[in-house]
């Protein structure tokens, strides 16, 4: 994750700190949205990102439950800019 940039690296501690991911992988997909309405006037322009996340933290939590989690986990994020996340997140035993 060398080459991501300052929110990628923030969401990053968060989740990998309150999830205590296995895996980890976050793609800025912001550029994909140029001309999207939510990211005109944004510096720096992260504001869509994929992120896929392999952790124990969601054993027995549906897909539902899972991206509550990491949605509030994030919210910091979405009060700055943030606009979209694509997530695929799955316990060990599911990757």
């Amino acid at each position: 994750m060398s080459e991501l940039r300052e929110r990628a690296v923030r969401m990053a501690g968060v989740l990998e700190k309150a999830l205590e991911s296995q895996n980890l992988q976050i793609q800025d997909d912001s550029a994909k949205h140029a001309g999207h309405a939510a990211k005109k006037g944004l510096d720096g322009g992260e504001t869509h990102f994929t992120i896929s996340v392999v952790s124990p933290r969601f054993s027995g939590l549906n897909r539902v439950a899972r991206h509550r989690l990491v949605n509030e986990l994030l919210a910091p994020e979405f009060e700055t800019g943030l606009h979209a996340l694509s997530l695929v997140l799955l316990t060990p035993e599911e990757q």
